[in-house]
């Protein structure tokens, strides 16, 4: 019930705009996106990539909600313990930790045992040197210990350990019941004044306290539904809203099928098998999939083209290896009558066959074939016929599909052919364990797809009047395009073969009469199309979207309709939803109702572009969507979506969140997310909030997730954290007078920081709170809450000069204060054992080099970290420094990987102190005289003598950081003290 009474927490500063524990955060994250299709929310459809872990959502809606007070370690417990990331929290959320390993646990950190016995009950020794090491495999508990002492130990013992160890032994926050939480309310209340009972009741009574009435939570970017989902769930009021209906489908999936009730779970599994019942009914009406018996689970095709070198048709596979496990393979075997090969499989290959196997076809971007011993090449792209006129324009020979086509003609560039069948033998059939095998096409199943053909081609027209199948037409796009220009396919059903139209057919017949059954259709057409490809691994097919794009594939494979109505059993969770949910079809800009928290995870730059490539999804749905999806509009609105970068982008982000701030109180608040990626990035956000009438209050770092790029050495992607508030006044400044604010906030603020490391370390924690990439973020966030708190600098108005268009390479005022910014940061992370007289001399790399030793002795080896840092010193190019790159195994070159010639040719490194010290540390470590070792360095360094003092510091840091245990550590030691009494 709403007073005129000021809640007592509305003008309560957030706790997330003072203190949030992120790299907590960053682990839990990491943990959740780790379970792959174990997530919430995956089973809805893993087409979506970009959602954001619940985890996360949870923290930043608590955070917005809970207060920051003068107690702020009373604040971390106090939020550690509602996400259950506190010490206490590991004694029932580590389910898999026995009692033998507890023992390892204890020992190796000197902590006494005799909470254990052996399986005699005898008691185990605490000295880690005891030789009964297969006692202690058996241990178990103290049979006297009551299970609330069993826990104490537990956790006592847990929380020796790094935290990121304690949470991949762990279950996720998400999963843990009501029931094991309970205790921890009395604590909550008392802290809080709150009379809450569980997590959404604690969430309503805060957003009384806060705004006088349950929190109203948005997100104008709904994605795939993971923001307001999680926001329902704790006992929000929760709008989720996106342009695109595909989004609009699974974010109102995730409020109302793992978020439904009992009984909308058993409606869906009734559909589901009268869907089943339907696609058995017809596949056995036509005889498609069997043969005495046996049953089909997999059809494997390719294309094949016509060689003008040889006269000759080629089937085009990257692999001809059909089973890596049992070693089967397809043998092309030349058809001398037809021009053409036919496909042998063999069984139990020799390694030298599988090797030559793993070669298919198709090498690069050349088709590469074998005829009478002669080894013929032909570009892919000369039997496409590709073309580029002088104005630009480009094309190929590939003729465009008519909308009534399912196949290729005989005449076409390229036709499909079907390679291999994978068979389930008729008496395992109803086993659990089935036994299958592999067989080259014969007549007989060449027959059954003609069957299939015939049978698409008489119901398709009808199918696409009624919106079964699709009937859309393909637009050109940045992504749109690669099905057209490489296939000739104009229409989005000949992404699909016959087999897959037929079985989603079959499906959406039954199936879309449902909202949740509209939802299974979707997600069956990610696993039921042309772009599914054969995990030779794994003898199974994978999902189109593994990459996010609409990329064609020379051979791809189809599931059996055996196996799809058999995997189309709901595998989804439910939870309880505490709150309540709303999902809109629109603009981020059309907002037009009040929130009080905004939390949005907006397109970037090279954000996936699903405003192209969820018209692949729409196709099906479009025509005769059932409630409530008929109430929204089914195209993907291309000229509305948000999208790339520079001034439109610019315009249109600034529109979005200057309505989100129009229809906020003003105590709410906003969290922007973000994929961090380059400086440039906050000054074109600072523009962005100027325009929107936003101020920053705070930023954090959290590593959430890793692209594909990340198995190549490539970059791992982390989330910045943005906490806004509204510019409530109008502030006029000068550029100097800003120039030494921003200095003294961003000084202010790391301090901070640092000094709540150190008195929560005092406290007892073994690990620190904030990590120097939270303390980045600090620096930035403390920048950009100095720059977005005036409205005119200079005479300039902020917010019209945030919509001004800006010329390719022009620095703004804002960059040049983000430049500043970071540098002062940075002169604020002196690593320990140095001066910051000599880190002020430092030039970037060496700044980075030396930063990055001190993380390494630490045990930090992400490569996110490096990547992080070279940006923050402005290293261009970090990768002569390294010596590996590898995601979780980063590290620097060392002495010895620099080695006596390499490493003098890098920019700001080569030639200066860091440098020298290496090079003397690998000549000791050659056994190169000492005397001699200090007559090289005097030749390498210009004014050696001048800068000794300064090399002596260098040598003694990395001693002391690499350590007396490692060759490099012991060998910096001795250059220490040969300079130290070097004559003069």
């Amino acid at each position: 019930m709403q007073t005129n009474e000021t809640p007592p927490l509305a003008n309560a500063p957030a706790l997330i705009e003072r203190l949030w524990p992120a790299q907590k955060l960053s682990a839990e994250a990491k943990k959740e996106r780790k379970a792959g299709s174990g997530q919430t929310l995956t089973a809805l459809g893993s087409y979506w990539k970009g959602r954001k872990p619940l985890v996360l959502v949870r923290a930043c809606v608590l955070g917005c909600l809970l207060p920051a007070t003068s107690d702020p370690e009373g604040d971390l417990v106090l939020f550690e313990t509602l996400m259950a990331m506190d010490d206490d929290a590991f004694g029932y959320r580590d389910v898999t930790t026995t009692a033998p390993k507890l023992v390892q646990i204890a020992k190796a950190h000197g902590m006494k045992v005799d909470a254990f016995v052996d399986r005699d009950e005898r008691p185990l020794s605490s000295d880690p040197e005891d030789p009964g090491e297969s006692r202690e495999q058996s241990a178990k508990w103290r049979p006297d210990l009551s299970a609330s002492d069993r826990q104490e130990v537990k956790v006592r013992i847990l929380a020796t350990l790094p935290y990121e160890d304690r949470v991949n032994r762990a279950l996720r926050p998400e999963e843990l019941s009501e029931q094991v939480t309970k205790h921890i309310w009395p604590f909550v209340n008392q802290r809080l004044g709150t009379t809450a009972h569980d997590l959404p009741s604690l969430i309503k009574q805060l957003g009384e306290m806060r705004f006088g009435r349950p929190p109203r939570v948005a997100d104008t970017f709904a994605g795939g539904g993971s923001i307001p989902f999680e926001a329902a769930r704790i006992g929000c009021d929760a709008t989720g809203s996106d342009l695109n209906p595909i989004a609009c489908m699974l974010t109102w999936g995730a409020l109302n099928v793992i978020g439904g009730d009992e009984q909308a779970r058993l409606e869906l599994q009734d559909l589901e098998k009268k869907a089943a019942r339907h696609v058995e009914d017809i596949i056995n009406e036509l005889g498609v999939e069997t043969e005495d018996g046996n049953r089909a689970k997999s059809f494997l095709y390719c294309l094949e083209t016509h060689c003008p070198e040889t006269e000759w048709t080629v089937p085009i596979c990257q692999s001809w290896i059909v089973s890596q496990k049992r070693r089967v393979i397809i043998d092309l075997v030349p058809d001398y009558d037809r021009r053409r090969y036919n496909f042998v499989v063999i069984e139990d290959a020799s390694e030298e066959m599988m090797k030559r196997a793993s070669i298919g076809t198709k090498q690069g971007e050349y088709l590469v074939y074998e005829l009478n011993g002669q080894t013929y090449r032909q570009s892919i792209k000369s039997i496409r016929g590709d073309w580029r006129r002088e104005n630009g324009e480009t094309g190929n020979l590939l003729r465009p599909w008519e909308k009534d086509e399912i196949v290729y003609r005989p005449d076409d560039i390229y036709r499909e052919r079907l390679y291999c069948v994978q068979w389930i033998t008729a008496d395992t059939l109803d086993r659990g364990r089935q036994t299958t095998f592999f067989r080259a096409p014969t007549n007989d199943d060449l027959d059954r797809d003609q069957r299939v053909v015939d049978y698409v081609r008489k119901r398709l027209a009808s199918w696409q009047a009624d919106g079964v199948v699709p009937d859309m037409p393909i637009l050109a796009g940045d992504k749109t395009t690669e099905p057209m220009r490489t296939r000739g396919w104009t229409y989005w059903h000949q992404l699909f073969s016959p087999r897959n139209l037929l079985v989603l057919g079959l499906m959406a017949e039954v199936l879309r009469k449902s909202p949740a059954g509209a939802l299974k259709v979707a997600h069956q057409a990610n696993w039921n199309a042309k772009g599914c490809q054969w995990f030779r691994g794994f003898d199974t097919v994978n999902h189109s979207f593994e990459d996010q794009s609409l990329k064609t594939k020379f051979d791809y494979a189809a599931r059996s309709a055996y196996v799809y109505t058999h995997l189309l059993k709901d595998r989804s969770q439910t939870v309880r939803i505490g709150g309540t949910g709303a999902v809109l079809t629109r603009p981020a800009s059309a907002v037009n109702e009040t929130h009080d928290l905004y939390i949005t995870d907006p397109p970037y730059a090279d954000a996936v572009s699903y405003h192209e490539i969820t018209e692949f999804f729409i196709g099906w749905l479009r025509r005769n969507p059932p409630e409530p999806f008929d109430q929204w509009t089914w195209d993907s609105r291309r000229p509305l979506a948000i999208k790339g970068e520079g001034d439109a982008f610019r315009r249109e982000m600034v529109e979005a969140y200057r309505a989100m701030a129009e229809h906020m109180p003003d105590n709410g608040l906003q969290i922007v997310m973000f994929t961090h990626q380059s400086g440039s990035v906050w000054a074109e956000l600072a523009q962005i909030f100027w325009g929107a009438g936003l101020q920053v209050r705070a930023a954090w770092y959290i590593a959430t997730e890793t692209t594909s790029e990340l198995k190549k050495g490539g970059y791992v992607q982390g989330t910045v954290i943005l906490v806004l508030r509204k510019r409530l006044h109008a502030e006029v400044g000068y550029e100097d007078e800003i120039v030494q604010e921003v200095r003294a906030h961003v000084a202010d603020q790391i301090d901070t920081l640092v000094g709540l490391n150190q008195s929560l370390k005092g406290a007892g924690r073994i690990e620190n709170l904030f990590e120097d990439s939270d303390l980045q973020m600090a620096g930035y966030a403390a920048a950009l809450r100095v720059l977005t708190g005036y409205t005119k600098i200079d005479g300039k108005d902020m917010t019209v000069e945030a919509l001004r268009a800006r010329r390719k390479g022009e620095t703004s005022f804002v960059d040049r204060m983000i430049d500043f910014a970071v540098g002062v940061a940075n002169e604020h992370m002196v690593p320990d054992g140095l001066q910051a007289r000599l880190w002020q001399t430092l030039k970037g790399p060496e700044r980075f080099y030396l930063k990055m030793v001190g993380l390494e002795a630490e045990g930090i080896t992400k490569l996110d970290n490096y990547q992080n840092f070279s940006r923050a010193f402005r290293v261009g190019d970090y990768n002569p420094l390294m010596a590996s790159v590898r995601p979780n195994a980063a590290r620097l070159r060392r002495a010895e990987d620099f080695g006596t010639r390499t490493g003098f040719d890098i920019p700001d490194f080569g030639t200066g102190i860091i440098r020298s010290a290496l090079f003397g540390i690998d000549g000791l470590i050659r056994e190169i005289d000492p005397d001699v070792v200090l007559q090289q360095m005097r030749e390498l360094l210009p004014d050696y003598f001048k800068k000794r003092g300064d090399l002596v510091e260098v040598a003694d840091y990395l001693a002391r950081r690499r350590g007396a245990h490692t060759v490099e550590g012991r060998h910096a030691a001795i250059l220490v003290n040969l300079m130290r009494n070097e004559r003069l």
